[in-house]
């Protein structure tokens, strides 16, 4: 594809590092040396596959297929002949993994659904094990001995951690490979080498049930691939003495040649003929041209037909178009096109995650979608998230957590009302769930965490960035690359005033009001044979006659972290259709949201989540005391801050006239480490506070330094002991023994409402049921406007978890009508478009930054950089405050508390 690498690769050999102590600069140990030698033998393969595919097919050059490059080879590795030796030594360490796996493997039975295939593949998979040559070779094997590995270490099993967090992070650098082709070879082969070692060092008696099928595939393909790369080897030094009596490298660049390979700019460069083709080719498939036609374009695409060319070029990713354009170049060519009147196949309310995560699996699937959020930017309390999100991935955890200790934790949560039906939808589907955030949406989740009432660390979280905000952005992305061909029309500003039911009963679409500033606003109608609720819940309106005042008037008087949004829209629409309502009484008092001490009455509050207290973070109440196990469940927490009221440690009930209490949230500097950029954030927003010394840290309570010393002796005291008066056994940041000379990191924190657990009734699949428990046809629904998932009370990371795993299964299960649209084409990013000459920035005065200082007008200068965002501001997942009040500023700071260098 002409992809260049090189910064990918650096990236890559730059996670070679294995040092318990974080040290870079001492020799590599062995465990070092073996994963170099693998990732060089992976680039020499690489390598070795341009040179052998070098120069592309060209009438004009008479090639009719792709062709070598042997001074390529030479100039690469005549220097270098370490690493073809790593390619050989890589090889090695494969057929050791083959050897051992040989008897588990031979009786893999093999199933995709075709009989013939799955018979012939076992066939040659074990005429490819029987083989003489696989045993004659076996003494070469020795090798490598991976029993030399972890050997006599004392810290051994970080050492093991370390070297499978590098798969873990490569694997993560390939997401930012733009070539699919070249991210899909990384990821094959990363994944064919972690599932060599992992059959190396697992008992052989743990392989049969340890091996999944994706590990087996990638496992014989990275097999085949480093097999022919070292017969290439061999044919390109053949190639090159054919023609050569003397060692020669090139004195200019291998791809400065006349015949190199370079993408022009012009319309005849192959950059455009790739656009071109892929035009065609997505308009055959979806039956929007015949085979004439297609042959016909086909023709004129390589024979460089100057219309058919720029057509491409400008309108390549633009099916919808470039369809429509195709007659100006020959009349007799007839389209399908599109109408306008084309129903969608499916109108999705809600832009949070669970609206997103239906959207993106439709659209991928081929479908059509109308996307509707009564807001003016997309993402809702998704974009808030900051603890993470669940997973249960046994086959890559170090960490021993399994499927039925995740589902026990989720049940125990969910207490008397639980649902076990839906939890185990919920929890059987997560490791997926996590997969595809990660790989479609590009997602990094790559840091692990244990949050309170989890059993084992399964809590996913980006290293940079807030959660909730680095899915939403990165996931809206996804589905706005199908808004230029059509496939996705997002209406915001649009308020879903009713739901369309045919004569039996079934929804068939939805009528609106799109709502604009001069108050002209217009009703809408859209029809459709599905449609999805994910309006989230109904924390945030308190007005009388609300669904908060029906079931929980006690807590009307409560600050929410809930958006002013959360006003219950969706399980109102459900209703009027004839939908039941599951734990409608079941709200979610989270116990800690920030109090902010410049604003402290204002009910709208930020969450701190769980990770702030599963780091090591300790609650202390006004007397200078811990009530509690920390990491215990929201509810166990929230009943221990409410009892500290008399009235309710008596009846259990809490009374609306009642003052909020309010507690102290205290993290060591060992405890803030492990949430960095959520304590800098929170620093940032002046909602912790850095405290230097007990003293201080007693002055900032407001309490005598022997009851805060007391207290947190006590606390050191529990940890070396392994558990407290409360039953916490799990001690993360314990603050140091001399307190005079620890840094805290405290903050003020109150009971706040977070999360409604009741909502529309449904079943795993996802739709709607009636008070009957019957289905309602055309009418689904996921996220948070759902009930019964989390019965009594959802565990932190669960809502995220339950948005995507839920909006994935009504995505994928919606019919998709035959099409009479076009779909997008999924070009690569600039597919036929020209290449720009860098721009020369010129430099800006702090005094012209001040002057773009406004809304509609915003600059913000970051990293010696300034950046126009006003029309970004909308956009931005966390909101568009965080930027305004930067406008016409240095915002380097605040970038960097949350989002890091880049």
């Amino acid at each position: 594809t002409g992809y260049n690498g090189t910064h990918i690769w650096t990236a890559i050999y730059e996670e070679n590092c294995l040092a318990v102590d974080g040290s870079t600069s001492a020799p590599m140990c062995y465990e070092e040396r073996v994963l170099y030698r693998l990732l060089s033998g992976l680039h020499t393969s690489t390598t070795l596959s341009i040179a052998k595919n070098y120069y592309p097919p060209s009438k004009k050059k008479g090639r009719a297929n792709w062709e070598p490059n042997p001074q390529y080879f030479i100039d690469k590795f005549a220097d270098s002949p370490d690493h073809l030796r790593n390619l050989h030594f890589s090889y090695v360490v494969l057929l050791r993994a083959l050897k051992k796996a040989s008897p588990v493997l031979y009786n893999y039975e093999i199933k995709t659904g075709d009989i013939l295939d799955d018979e012939m593949a076992t066939i040659l998979m074990r005429r490819l094990l029987d083989s003489m040559i696989l045993k004659s070779c076996q003494n070469v094997f020795t090798a490598f001995d991976e029993n030399l590995m972890f050997k006599e270490q004392v810290n051994a099993i970080t050492l093991q951690e370390n070297f499978k967090g590098v798969f873990h992070n490569v694997s993560s650098i390939l997401d930012c490979v733009q070539c699919q082709q070249c991210k899909l070879h990384g990821k094959m082969a990363m994944l064919g080498y972690g599932t060599a070692l992992k059959i190396l060092f697992l008992p052989e008696d743990m392989l049969a049930t340890s091996l999944s099928r994706n590990e087996i595939v990638a496992f014989f393909n990275t097999i085949a691939k480093m097999s022919e790369s070292v017969r290439e080897v061999r044919e390109l030094t053949n190639m090159y003495w054919s023609t050569h009596t003397r060692l020669e490298k090139s004195d200019a660049p291998v791809n400065s040649g006349s015949d190199a390979r370079v993408l022009s700019t012009g319309i005849d460069g192959i950059d455009v003929l790739d656009a071109a083709v892929g035009a065609v080719s997505s308009l055959a498939d979806q039956g929007l041209i015949d085979e004439s036609t297609e042959s016909n374009l086909i023709k004129q695409a390589f024979q460089r037909n100057p219309e058919l060319m720029v057509l491409s070029k400008h309108y390549g990713s633009n099916l919808s178009k470039f369809l429509n354009f195709l007659p100006n170049i020959d009349s007799q060519i007839s389209t399908a096109g599109i109408t306008d009147n084309d129903e969608p196949d499916a109108i999705v309310i809600g832009t949070g995650l669970a609206g997103l995560a239906a959207t993106l699996n439709i659209l991928d699937r081929g479908g059509r979608v109308v996307l509707i959020e009564k807001e003016h930017r997309l993402g809702g309390n998704s974009n808030k998230a900051s603890s993470g999100i669940n997973a249960c991935c046994p086959q890559n955890s170090t960490y021993g957590d399994y499927l039925e200790s995740f589902k026990e934790d989720t049940i125990r949560s969910a207490g008397k009302s639980s649902k076990p039906h839906l939890i185990e939808t919920l929890v059987e589907n997560s490791e997926a769930a996590v997969q595809w955030l990660k790989d479609r949406v590009g997602v990094d989740l790559s840091v692990l965490a244990q949050l309170g009432g989890h059993g084992h660390k399964r809590t996913h979280r980006p290293k940079q960035g807030m959660v909730g905000a680095e899915i939403i952005y990165n996931i809206q992305r996804a589905v706005k690359t199908y808004e230029k061909s059509g496939m996705v029309e997002i209406m915001v500003d649009t308020r879903v005033t009713q739901l369309i039911r045919n004569d039996s009963g079934a929804v068939v679409g939805v009528e609106g009001v799109k709502m604009s500033k001069d108050g002209k606003n217009e009703t809408i109608s859209v029809m459709s044979p599905n449609v999805v609720l994910a309006t989230g819940g109904f924390a945030s309106d308190r007005s009388s006659g609300s669904y908060l005042d029906r079931y929980r008037p006690e807590l009307m008087q409560m600050p929410a972290t809930a958006g002013e949004f959360s006003t219950g829209d969706g399980i109102t629409l459900g209703t009027s259709a004839g939908a039941g309502t599951v734990d409608m009484d079941k709200v979610q008092v989270h116990p800690t949201g920030w109090v902010d001490p410049k604003d402290p009455s204002n009910p709208g509050k930020i969450l701190a989540g769980e990770l702030m207290r599963g780091v090591g973070g300790i609650l202390m109440n006004h007397d200078g005391e811990r009530f509690c196990n920390e990491l215990g469940t929201r509810a166990y927490v929230v009943d221990k801050m409410f009892g500290h009221d008399p009235q309710y440690a008596q009846t259990k009930s809490w009374n609306v006239d009642t003052e909020i209490p309010t507690f102290s949230l205290v993290l060591s500097a060992s405890a803030a480490e492990g949430a960095q950029k959520h304590v800098d954030h929170y620093l940032n927003k002046g909602l912790l506070t850095r405290i230097e010394g007990l003293e201080a840290l007693a002055k900032w309570m407001k309490l005598p330094v022997p009851t805060v010393k007391a207290s947190l002796q006590e606390y050191r005291r529990d940890a070396k002991k392994g558990k407290d008066a409360w039953g916490k056994v799990t001690f993360n940041g314990v603050p140091q023994k001399d307190l005079s000379r620890e840094v805290f990191y405290a903050g003020t924190v109150t009971p706040v409402l977070h999360y409604c657990m009741g909502g529309l009734t449904i079943d795993k699949d996802g739709n709607v049921l009636n008070e009957n428990k019957e289905v309602i046809p055309g009418l689904h629904a996921a996220g948070e406007v759902s009930g019964g998932i989390h019965g009594d009370n959802r565990l932190g990371g669960n809502s995220l978890l339950e948005c995507t795993v839920f909006g994935t299964i009504v995505g994928k299960k919606i019919p998709i009508k035959p099409q009479k649209s076009i779909q997008s084409n999924n070009l690569r990013q600039g597919a036929g478009a020209t290449t720009d000459k860098p721009v020369e920035l010129r430099n800006i005065s702090a005094d012209e930054l001040k002057q773009h200082s406004a809304e509609d007008d915003c600059w913000v200068a970051i990293h010696g950089l300034v950046y126009d965002l006003t029309d970004f501001v909308d956009e931005h997942p966390a909101g568009p405050e965080s930027i305004t009040e930067l406008a016409g500023q240095d915002g380097t700071e605040e970038f960097q508390a949350v989002h890091g260098e880049n």
